[in-house]
């Protein structure tokens, strides 16, 4: 993984940007896809919902120096998204991520959320770094134990058991 220029992550197959307003009719139609977005915290988004978190997340780059990317293949196809959030019940920093049907299964996922991870703790200095995954999505679930996180609690959210990861930093440099 490699910090091209401000927060812009490249690895072997993904470029990984902030997202912007350009960005806006890939994200709503990702957080419109039931496939994509139906286990993530809230569900399914409506445009105008997409379109006011975009301006959410343009701002909390800018105040925190982390936020969500936009993820696409090094030729420009727009695969999902990864991202770096203030979770609202105040566990700390999330790693979140979803993708289309389409991209699953050959490892971007991985790839991504890894990328981010990295630039959490060595860029950002985050010292832990949690996720958090419905019991069901074993998809997520997998990935996150891939990446090095570690399961250290559940708790229940609208009838859903859901699984805590998290990563610390490293002691030592990598």
């Amino acid at each position: 993984m490699s910090v091209s220029s401000a927060w812009v992550l490249e690895t072997a197959r993904l470029r990984m940007t902030p997202v912007g307003y350009r960005d806006l009719p890939d994200l709503i139609r990702l957080k419109a896809d039931p496939r994509a977005y139906a286990l993530m915290l809230g569900g399914v988004r409506s445009a105008v919902e997409a379109a006011e978190e975009l301006a959410q997340d343009i701002r909390g780059w800018g105040k925190h120096g982390h936020g969500m990317w936009a993820v696409r293949a090094k030729r420009g196809k727009f695969l999902g998204m990864a991202a770096l959030m203030h979770r609202p019940d105040g566990r700390g920093v999330a790693l979140r991520f979803a993708f289309y049907p389409e991209a699953r299964g050959v490892g971007l996922a991985r790839e991504a959320a890894s990328a981010a991870l990295i630039y959490a703790h060595d860029v950002m200095q985050i010292k832990r770094l949690v996720a958090v995954a419905r019991e069901d999505n074993f998809a997520s679930r997998q990935v996150l134990s891939s990446i090095g996180m570690s399961q250290i609690s559940e708790f229940y959210r609208d009838g859903n058991l859901l699984f805590v990861y998290q990563s610390l930093k490293p002691e030592h440099p990598r």
